[in-house]
């Protein structure tokens, strides 16, 4: 027997087991409220996607860094600062090594910004204002920096359940030629054109400005499917997801689905929403006395929603959630409970199981995988 052939296969099979269950790895980035609280910013952690695994890198400190955007080029990150001043920030990011450098600071039009997204070329970036009403457009210079020239869209109406609006999030299409402005008070989602060659008024209401969802709603985060032709909306208040066909800047209504099961009492708050990145589910999260994480079939020639099952998802108040690249992980951030839950996922049924993996971080609001060069 040729025992140094044998001995050199049993050790590249060990190789192989060993890199398999290293994975590759990933920068996490997590948003946090800092006020009241002990974070101090925005997190940097290393996350291995073999064995689901979190290392401590680095942080940045920020006031609020409550949500953030990155532009495609993994180059810059923008995020809103929701405490006093209510400011939108910008940094430079190095995919290498993940550190983020502060560049400069735009007031963010309105009170208390808590989503923020960015157009794919990076033109310019897009914030919604929970407090103040309105969605922000701010220009982006060719550094990255944030130009001084912003627009401010306030909203007007009320609902049944809100007397004022309350926009709490922005959207880009996948076209990158419309923005989608959730608008919890009035049960709106705005849609609005974008041409990002009218500076400063980038902005402009299109064909269909918005489409209405049920009385007492409260639309709060919202998707696009990979395919670009649906659009899914998660509601806080009624706690529902509504389904919606999209073309050039038109939504049409497929169905609503409540995330509450039957005999459930008390506030349920509809959070979070995500799209598996082979568009075959669709998760979304409650909060306040359900927190669960919903799991849903996607009808790839229909868009139409399918129940498939439901996580507790551990820690309280899952504010955000987010798949990681693999597809074989999702993160769930526990804002109550001070932690970030590690669920692995399996990508044929679309469940999630919890891997008893949990990560103790003060009030995390947001999470972010992004590609290390």
């Amino acid at each position: 027997m040729n025992y140094r052939k044998v001995f050199s296969f049993i050790a590249c099979l060990i190789l192989s087991a060993t890199l398999f269950a290293q994975g590759t790895k990933y920068h996490l980035l997590i948003g946090t409220y800092t006020s009241p609280g002990k974070s101090e910013g925005i997190y940097i952690y290393e996350f291995d996607s073999g064995n689901g695994s979190l290392t401590y890198k680095s942080k940045v400190i920020a006031d609020n860094p409550s949500y953030f955007a990155l532009s495609t080029d993994r180059k810059f990150l923008y995020s809103v600062s929701e405490g006093q001043g209510s400011k939108i920030n910008s940094y430079s990011f190095e995919p290498k090594t993940g550190e983020l450098k502060f560049i400069n600071s735009q007031p963010s039009g309105s009170d208390g910004p808590t989503h923020i997204s960015v157009d794919k070329n990076r033109k310019y970036v897009f914030a919604a204002n929970y407090g103040g009403g309105s969605i922000t457009a701010l220009p982006v210079e060719k550094d990255g920096s944030l130009g001084a020239d912003i627009q401010d869209i306030k909203h007007e109406g009320k609902s049944i359940a809100r007397k004022k609006p309350f926009v709490h999030s922005a959207v880009v299409s996948p076209d990158n030629k419309y923005v989608m402005a959730a608008d919890l008070g009035t049960d709106k989602v705005n849609i609005y054109k974008f041409d990002p060659l009218n500076r400063p008024k980038a902005l402009s209401p299109a064909a269909q400005p918005f489409v209405l969802l049920d009385p007492g709603a409260g639309p709060r985060h919202s998707t696009f499917h990979p395919n670009g032709r649906f659009f899914y909306v998660v509601t806080e208040i009624n706690s529902n997801v509504y389904a919606f066909g999209y073309k050039n800047g038109n939504l049409t209504k497929i169905q609503s689905v409540s995330l509450v099961p039957e005999g459930h009492t008390g506030p349920s708050h509809g959070a979070d929403i995500q799209v598996s990145a082979d568009g075959k589910f669709l998760y979304a999260s409650t909060r306040s006395t359900l927190n669960e994480i919903s799991i849903f079939s996607i009808d790839q020639k229909s868009g139409m929603l399918h129940p498939v099952g439901k996580q507790a998802s551990q820690g309280k108040s899952s504010r955000t959630f987010a798949i990681d690249p693999t597809g074989n992980w999702l993160l769930s951030t526990g804002q109550v409970t001070n932690e970030i839950v590690v669920f692995k996922r399996d990508k044929e049924t679309g469940l999630i199981t919890p891997n008893g993996q949990k990560l103790q971080i003060d009030k995390p609001s947001f999470v972010k995988f992004v590609s290390m060069d």
